[in-house]
Parts: structure tokens; sequence; C-alpha cells
């Protein structure tokens, strides 16, 4: 049977947290990741690819107050400015993809799917933020746009600044996932599902509806690899592996765990939330249910077999 493979891209695969994000900026961390993908498509695996969106559903919203201050253009909420950024990562992780496949004579077709994930009105992330999005602020900064607009900022877990945080509730479906799977076994290159996808509701007749939040992209990654019948679960970040006691001098790199070690790991505290700690429940909750593995590294890592944390049964 052919292998299957979904690819969670960090928000870093395309502004890195010393960089302003422009354009150039993010076409070249695009490039970068992308060619790290390439390993995998090498390897015979069909592939769908799903991405972060922090940082720029964070400067999405900032445009949206500029807009409003400036010009007194309308607002949009944060479900618009969700899939704002589907199709903008989409289109960029396209163009840099399509580039590296020629480069490689590899022929195959990519399609970016808006999604929508579909999540539970009653979820209590509702009412505590915790998913960070945008740019980094001094603490000064951060208190400022908090009286402004009456945001919450949390502090980095890594102290790179302070950071808005929003509701983000756990995914509990992928619309479209039936047509992800096909365009994916046919052998197309699909992202799908970006920055976690757009978050919406069911109303009690069964209507959908946008909420303001931002889903865990690898919680909806985990999640989508489930559904579409994956093989393999790949969470790539800017880092080669989980750490204990991470950036501390006691500081211990993990290389193969069972996902019930993770998980004690887990409870204990040991991943910080907003960080690492959802990378490693999505490898749980893909690696409990399936018995497969997976594989948590940086993207241009693919092809070192000594790189990355495998979670496995």
């Amino acid at each position: 049977m052919k292998k299957l493979a979904v690819a969670a891209l960090g928000g870093n695969a395309l502004i890195k947290g010393s960089q302003t994000g422009t354009i150039y900026e993010q076409a070249d961390n695009a490039r970068q990741t992308c060619e790290g993908l390439i390993a995998l498509i090498q390897k015979g695996y069909d592939l769908v690819i799903t991405h972060g969106n922090g940082p720029q559903v964070g400067n999405i919203l900032l445009r949206n107050e500029a807009g409003y201050n400036i010009f007194k253009i309308p607002k949009m909420p944060l479900d618009i400015c969700v899939a704002d950024s589907q199709g903008g990562i989409g289109y960029m992780l396209e163009v840099e993809l399509k580039n590296l496949l020629q480069k490689y004579k590899i022929k195959k077709n990519i399609i970016t799917l808006v999604t929508q994930v579909i999540v539970d009105r009653n979820d209590p992330a509702f009412n505590n933020p915790t998913k960070p999005v945008g740019s980094f602020f001094i603490k000064e900064e951060a208190d400022l746009l908090s009286k402004a607009n009456n945001w919450v900022f949390r502090e980095d877990p890594r102290k790179r600044g302070w950071r808005r945080v929003v509701p983000s509730p756990l995914p509990k479906d992928i619309s479209n996932k039936d047509i992800i799977r096909d365009l994916a076994k046919k052998g197309n290159i699909v992202i799908a599902s970006g920055g976690g996808g757009i978050p919406v509701i069911k109303d009690e007749d069964g209507m959908m509806h946008g909420v303001d939040a931002v889903i865990d992209k690898d919680l909806a990654g985990a999640l989508l690899a489930l559904e579409i019948g994956a093989t393999e679960f790949y969470i790539l970040t800017d880092i080669a592996k989980v750490y204990l006691n991470f950036r501390k001098p006691d500081e211990k790199a993990l290389d193969t765990i069972p996902v019930r070690q993770a998980a004690r790991y887990l409870k204990a505290g040991e991943f910080a939330d907003g960080s690492m700690g959802p990378k490693v429940l999505a490898a749980i909750n893909f690696t409990k249910k399936t018995g497969r593995s997976t594989i948590i590294t940086e993207s241009g890592k693919l092809n070192d077999i000594n790189s990355g944390t495998i979670i496995t049964k």
C-alpha cells in the first residue's frame, strides 16, 4: 500500500522569530521548508501539508486595527482573518513547492483547499485564551495594546517577548476530509486545514457559523491525519528534537519514546502550552489511536535518520 504522510509545518515555516515578515523573508523561508518536504515526495509518499498561521493571522488582526483607526475600514472577525491567512500562505507554499518540483523533475499537481474545522461551541477554551498569534512585543507595548483593544497577552515560554493569545478550541471534525483524502491518494499534493482550519460551530439547526478563535494546527493536523488514514504524521518545527527541561542547564533531548512515556511527560508539565505541549499532545493523539509513529523534527532534517523525536506505540 502506498504511504500517505501528513506534514504539519510550524508558523516559523514562513516567519522566524527575529524577522519582520516581509514577503521576501516569507518566500525564502517557504522555499527552505518545502525543500525538506521533497525528501518525502522522493521516497514515494503521497503528501498532505498543513501549516501554522500564528504570526500571519496576528499581523492581519493588526491591519484590521490600523485600517479601522485610520480609514474606518470595517474590522473583519477572526474566522475571516484565518481564511485570509489560509489563502495567502497556501499560495506561497504552492509557488515555492511547484518551483522545487520542476527543479527536481517531479511531476505532481498541488492544490490548496480553504478548510473549515468544526469545534464545540461549549468548549471551555473560549473562556481561557491560550493560542499565541502575531508578533512579539516588549511588556510595555503589550500592556498598551491590551488596554487599547481589550486583548490578552502572555509571555512566551522561550522569553522572546509577549504575544497576544486567543481562544483555541479543540478540533472535532475536518470539513471536506473525503475530498482531501481522495485528492492525495490520487497523487496530488494537498495543502489543507491551514492555521488549524477556519473555526466553525454548528447551531441547533445544523447551520455553520464562524467563531473568534484559532485552532492549534498540530491538533488539527493529527485529526486530519486520522480522518484521511495517513500512515505517518510529521510535525515540523524550528528545533530538531523534543527536550526535557528545555533551555535549562540540564536539558535532555528525546530520541525515541513510547506514547505512554510521552503522555507522562506531558502530564508532568514538561512541555509548555502554546509551544511544544500541543505538538506532543497531537503526536499522542495520532500514535495512540493508530499505533503508527509520529516524528517531531526540523523540516530540513527529514532525510537525517538521527534527527527528530519519534513517538511510537
